[in-house]
Parts: structure tokens; sequence; C-alpha cells
């Protein structure tokens, strides 16, 4: 690990309660691992009775929406931007739910569930090369096993259940 500021090599000091934190002896500094940010979407239809999937280009599984933050946007801008721009609809309502870290792509992920407004999706061809409402059964026989999408769904489908 380097110095992102100086380039210099970093050593694993004991900082207060945090524990081993990588520290530039040259800057004099703490540098916490940084990490990319990005929301994925739980998209349902105003009935809550649906989930809108989707495939993206060159991939056979369904997963959901997602999109990563850009600087100086919000998480909750970036969840309708990137539904807006992948589907070509409006979100009418949105949910924090939870969020997870996906070590292998160093990104922590922040999901939200959606209420999207009613249409016919108007898919951006260069991201996505389908889009399909299933029940939520089917979403969940549908979506990528073992994978942060399905466990992000099983969570908004329980939660839309409830409502």
């Amino acid at each position: 690990m380097y110095c992102y500021e100086c380039g210099e090599k970093l050593a694993l000091v004991l900082h207060n309660q945090e524990g081993l934190v990588p520290f530039c002896k040259k800057c004099n500094e703490y540098r916490f691992p940084q990490f990319a940010t990005a929301v994925t979407i739980v998209a349902a239809n105003r009935e809550k009775d649906k989930i809108l999937l989707a495939k993206h280009r060159d991939q056979s599984d369904y997963i959901l929406f997602a999109g990563y933050v850009k600087k100086g946007e919000t998480a909750e801008k970036t969840v309708t931007r990137e539904f807006k721009e992948e589907t070509g609809l409006n979100v009418v309502k949105y949910k924090y739910m939870s969020s997870r870290y996906n070590a292998a792509k160093n990104l922590l992920l922040l999901n939200f569930s959606v209420i999207a407004e009613r249409g016919e999706p108007q898919l951006d061809k260069s991201e996505i090369d389908e889009v399909k409402w299933f029940t939520f059964d089917e979403a969940l026989e549908f979506v990528r096993k073992d994978s942060d999408a399905e466990a992000f769904l099983k969570a908004a489908v329980a939660d839309l259940k409830k409502s």
C-alpha cells in the first residue's frame, strides 16, 4: 500500500480505537482505505406485486439495476439518475434498504427499493440487453444466485410483502 498523496510506502500503525491503520510517515497522516460506492436498485411496479430485472450486456443472468455514485452526488440522486438512464422511467418513491461491501470489487453497495412510474421501459442498449417484469417468486428464481443482488432482492421482497 502506498500513500495516495505522495506515493510513499505506508506502514501499519495503531490508531486509537481503530486498530492498525495505514500511515504515511512522510505526510504524517493516517490513510484510511478508500473504495468506490455504488447503488443497487430493486424496482417494483406501483401495485407492488412485480419486480423489474435487467440483463446487462453480454450477461446471461438477470440482475438489479445499479450505478456508481459520482463525485459530489448523493446516493439518492444516483438512484433516480441511474434508473432513468437505464430504463427511461422515473422513480416515484424510493427507500434505503441496506448496504454490503463487495471485497472482490472494493465496492460499497447501497441498496434502495424503488417504485417505478407506469410505462414501457426505454432501454439504454449500450448497457442493457433486456428488462422484464417478474412476480416476486419469479424474480427470486431468475436473479443471479449467491449474489449481492439476490440478498438485496430477498430483503426488498420481504419488505414489499409487508406493505
